[in-house]
């Protein structure tokens, strides 16, 4: 401009970070997605050699300064990891280096140094003299920091390669442990569960050992019931042998109901046809003897001792007939007859007793 050379420059990238520590499994790829959780990466690159091996060592450009220094800050104070080994990244500012302009030479100080440094042209310096023999001793110089830095990088070396073997034995050794820990873990959870397979059969075996003894105390409650019944009804027909023993005949004939009327007839009748009179022949007396008149009879037999005979004998003969009936006919007619004794109750009046000669 206005007669002037203008020299345009490349600013240094000032969101850019070194990276080193890198493991040779790490690609350009996957530097960009970890890193992109700090902010937005314009630009992730691994640094290859002419072989394309890693070097361990790579490039991280973010679209701000923001980023750049969370993702810096964030490293140094923290582990950061790419992969599975723990192996953490190393972040360090970008250092920036032209290696395309270079230094021009209407770009050099010309100072009173660069007049002195300038006034010998290039050169090789002659054996034996001053300037070969102080030569000899920067190359030495040099030779030696070389050599130290070999031994640095190898001890370096040897010390990497002893810690990744510690590594190693110590991620064998922690994978031991949480597998022990998981079988632990897996036993616990199986005695815990046997513990609450034998509670659930414990309570299995309470509850049917309570519906047993239940079930025996039910039929022992029918069984008891049962024979309570049976000896009510015990007493019960008892109590009905001695009431129909005791009871008059013409009632007793009443309770009965119809069915004794039918097998029966005439209750004296019967008694008549089955036992014979008394006397040891034929009748009381007047039977037996035809020639005792009817005035005798009826003033000897008319008295309360022919009452007292007569009833005595349709007691004894009715007695055995209720027996009987009742063997025969069993338990499950006497509520027929009960029914029928209430109705009987209900329809007729008991008549007098007599006895007709």
């Amino acid at each position: 401009m206005r007669g002037r050379q203008l020299r345009v420059r490349f600013a240094t990238h000032a969101a850019a970070l070194s990276v080193r520590n890198l493991s040779p499994y790490v690609s350009n790829e996957l530097l960009e997605e970890a890193f992109s959780q700090f902010g937005p990466v314009e630009r992730a690159v691994v640094i290859v050699d002419d072989r394309g091996r890693s070097t361990g060592k790579g490039i991280v450009e973010f679209a701000s300064k923001p980023a750049a220094r969370k993702a810096f800050e964030r490293c140094t104070e923290g582990v950061f990891l790419l992969t599975t080994t723990p192996r953490p990244v190393i972040v360090e500012p970008l250092e920036q280096l032209d290696d395309e302009d270079g230094l021009p030479e209407k770009l050099a100080q010309k100072n009173p140094m660069y007049q002195k440094e300038r006034e010998t042209p290039p050169r090789f310096a002659q054996p034996g003299s001053f300037e070969f023999e102080y030569s000899q001793r920067w190359k030495s110089l040099d030779e030696m920091e070389k050599q130290q830095r070999e031994q640095v990088a190898k001890n370096m070396k040897d010390a990497k390669d002893k810690l990744e073997s510690e590594m190693e034995d110590a991620y064998h050794e922690h994978q031991a442990n949480l597998l022990r820990q998981d079988l632990m873990r897996r036993q616990e959870e199986l005695r815990r569960m046997e513990e609450l397979h034998n509670q659930e059969m414990q309570k299995r075996k309470e509850i049917q050992l309570r519906q047993e003894e239940e079930r025996r105390r039910r039929e022992e409650e029918m069984m008891i019931r049962q024979r309570e019944m049976e000896e009510q009804m015990r007493r019960q027909r008892e109590e009905n042998y001695s009431r129909m023993g005791y009871m008059d005949p013409r009632e007793r004939d009443m309770r009965m109901g119809g069915a004794t009327t039918m097998n029966m007839g005439d209750p004296y009748a019967s008694a008549a046809q089955k036992f014979p009179p008394l006397g040891g022949g034929g009748g009381i007396g007047y039977e037996a003897n035809p020639g005792v008149g009817q005035a005798a009879m009826s003033g000897s037999m008319m008295g309360s001792d022919m009452v007292t005979v007569l009833n005595a004998l349709g007691r004894e003969v009715r007695g055995l007939w209720v027996a009987r009936v009742l063997e025969e006919w069993g338990l499950e007619h006497q509520q027929d007859m009960v029914e029928g004794e209430k109705n009987t109750k209900a329809q007729t009046k008991s008549p007098d007793f007599r006895c007709d000669l």
